[in-house]
């Protein structure tokens, strides 16, 4: 089973590293990171860099996509390599899943359309102009079709998908052996939950994030 998990610069790295480490488990798994082009790919803020080990002409038909979000989502959604690549792939895969605004790339690639998806809490009024129903879950499932919320809830959609792909007990196994239980210390992890004026300043902070971009 190959896993594709694709890369382009300004991507958010927990995207495609927290479904990594659950894919990884995965009996079988070949993980591989597809771009535009072989080599480093900085994460939003230049901090960090992932590695694509292959090029999109390389990496014909992965079994599972993962699209990862973040600041350079919108730059990789006008890229017409990387929406013919997931079109094309898409038509084969088992599985094609996104991550935090990952979504919107599916949705410009025609992924999305009558599918109920989920994305960034700060996002989901884009899902439309894809034709896509916004669903506020953590993650969702419609068909092949997996999408996940925000950044740590790619984690989530992961463990999910390995039940599917490897039964429960894989899955369950594997969020044992990442010692995933998470306590956060703050009940403030969706906008339902956070305070009126914490959810202004990030969803400020995003904003002026995404215009610099």
């Amino acid at each position: 089973m190959q896993i594709a998990i694709l890369l382009f610069d300004d991507l958010d790295p927990q995207d495609a590293v927290g479904p990594y480490e659950v894919l990884r488990w995965v009996p079988g798994a070949e993980v591989v990171f597809p771009a535009t082009a072989r080599g480093p790919r900085r994460t939003e803020r230049g901090g960090l860099s992932l590695v694509a080990d292959r090029t999109l002409a390389e990496v014909g038909r992965p079994d599972v996509v993962v699209v990862p979000g973040g600041l350079g989502e919108r730059r990789a959604r006008r890229d017409p390599a990387i929406l013919a690549w997931l079109g094309r792939v898409h038509e084969t895969t088992t599985w094609t899943t996104s991550v935090c605004t990952g979504a919107l790339l599916l949705g410009a690639a025609g992924i999305l359309r009558g599918k109920r998806a989920v994305t960034h809490w700060t996002a989901m009024d884009d899902l439309a102009q894809f034709g896509a129903t916004a669903v506020a879950e953590r993650y969702v499932f419609d068909g092949k079709v997996a999408t996940a919320a925000g950044v740590s809830a790619g984690i989530d959609m992961a463990l999910a998908l390995a039940a599917r792909i490897a039964g429960p007990d894989l899955a369950q196994a594997i969020q044992l052996g990442i010692e995933y239980d998470p306590k956060p210390p703050f009940e403030g992890g969706s906008p339902a939950k956070a305070p009126a004026p914490i959810v202004d300043m990030v969803r400020a902070t995003l904003r002026e994030l995404e215009q610099r971009a």
